[in-house]
């Protein structure tokens, strides 16, 4: 007796395979995007913290301490950008006033990231509220350089160091948001 199967249930079998290949069910946990969105969804400066944390590797991996480490070291790096730029602007300055006017600036720039360093050992130490305090105050020094700059009417408050004093004043809001989580828990 010749057994003679139908090609029906083999094409079922193999539509069900190609539908279940291309619309599996993951079990895996969610990716760390999620810990990002829900990290920055508090933010003031949402667009910021996510464009920062997301273009980072490192964040792929952390937890939010890790992400405050990150916006921090973000931090770290432009002002002390920042206070190389401003003393670079003293050098070729032949004014003398300006020249004064941008060392003072790089000293600010210069603390604000002493500040932010402060803030990453403190971390480190579990000691949010003083990381809190040093982000603060980094994210005031750059404001020193702007009233400076004010009291001398005669002098222009150079357009690059308005930008990079936003920027630094942004990602210290940042990172005072990501701090208040990390005290929350």
């Amino acid at each position: 007796m010749k057994i003679i199967m139908s090609p029906l249930p083999l094409l079922i079998s193999l539509l069900l395979l190609l539908f279940l290949s291309t619309h599996s069910i993951s079990i895996s946990p969610p990716p760390p995007q999620n810990l990002i969105q829900k990290t920055c969804s508090t933010n003031t400066y949402y667009d910021l913290c996510m464009s920062s944390l997301s273009g980072d590797p490192k964040s792929q991996d952390s937890d939010v301490r890790g992400l405050s480490s990150i916006i921090i070291n973000l931090a770290i790096s432009n002002s002390t950008n920042t206070s190389s730029y401003a003393l670079s602007l003293s050098s070729n300055s032949t004014n003398t006033s300006m020249k004064t006017l941008l060392r003072s600036c790089s000293a600010k720039y210069s603390n604000a990231s002493q500040a932010l360093r402060l803030s990453m050992d403190a971390i480190q130490k579990n000691s949010f509220d003083d990381a809190f305090v040093h982000v603060s105050a980094a994210g005031e020094y750059p404001n020193v350089c702007r009233v400076l700059f004010r009291q001398q009417p005669k002098l222009v408050y150079p357009p690059e160091m308005m930008k990079r004093e936003v920027v630094l004043e942004r990602l210290c809001v940042v990172a005072l948001d990501i701090i208040s989580l990390l005290i929350q828990y």
